[in-house]
């Protein structure tokens, strides 16, 4: 069984890894951020919560999102493993997982604040369907057009430099004693994200000692999910 936290800032490719891992290995991928909205779409007990924490214009408490993860975490579909993406965010969560769960390591995605910006500033937005672009990588046919609904592309409303600056800020001051936290116990280990997925693929997978990827598995399959996320 493998069980992996992965960590890195907005744009670090995150989830591409993580489904990555996920498409051939049998590892249950688990987004904090994923659960919130799904809860929230489907008018759950806990969705209600999240509305109302949200509406107040205030973070989701450690308790709450403590309790998400141990609720996701009793399932018993990650027979093989997971991948957590999105938790834990701060030195009492950090604390309560590695108290609650034996990991096999901490996959730090590492990437400068420049390539950060970079990669966010050009994102794009479907108007229409909801469809994610990055016009570094995956521009659309027609410029301005998405090649799905033909829909407007749009840029997030949280997407400006000033949004981003204070997104960058409150990451580091978060995740920097996460990590330190998790250096402790020698978990960590930290790849550089500026580089090609498949290249990053590959690195994770010689540094952990899992197998190569199945030539079958889809090249970057968060590109097919309508969500983005």
């Amino acid at each position: 069984m493998r069980k992996y936290v992965i960590m890195g800032v907005q744009g670090s490719g995150k989830g591409t890894q993580s489904e990555m891992l996920e498409a051939d290995l049998d590892i249950v991928h688990i987004g904090v951020g994923d659960l919130f909205r799904w809860n929230v779409q489907k008018h759950t007990k806990l969705g209600a919560q999240v509305r109302r924490v949200m509406a107040a214009g205030e973070l989701v408490g450690d308790d709450l999102v403590e309790s998400v993860v141990q609720d996701r975490l009793t399932q018993h579909d990650w027979n093989y493993g997971f991948i957590i993406d999105g938790f834990p965010r701060n030195r009492r969560q950090t604390e309560f997982f590695l108290e609650s769960y034996d990991i096999d390591a901490v996959i730090y995605l590492d990437l400068p604040d420049s390539e950060v910006r970079r990669r966010v500033l050009n994102r794009r937005l479907c108007s229409g369907c909801g469809m994610d672009y990055n016009l570094l990588a995956n521009s659309p046919t027609v410029p301005g057009r998405c090649d799905v609904c033909g829909g407007e592309l749009v840029t997030r409303e949280d997407d400006t430099e000033e949004a981003l600056a204070v997104r960058l800020r409150e990451y580091h001051e978060k995740t920097n004693p996460v990590l330190d936290l998790f250096r402790r116990k020698e978990y960590v280990i930290t790849f550089d994200a500026r580089s090609a997925p498949d290249i990053v693929q590959k690195e994770i997978r010689e540094r952990l000692g899992l197998p190569p990827r199945h030539p079958d598995a889809p090249s970057r399959p968060d590109e097919t999910r309508p969500d983005g996320l």
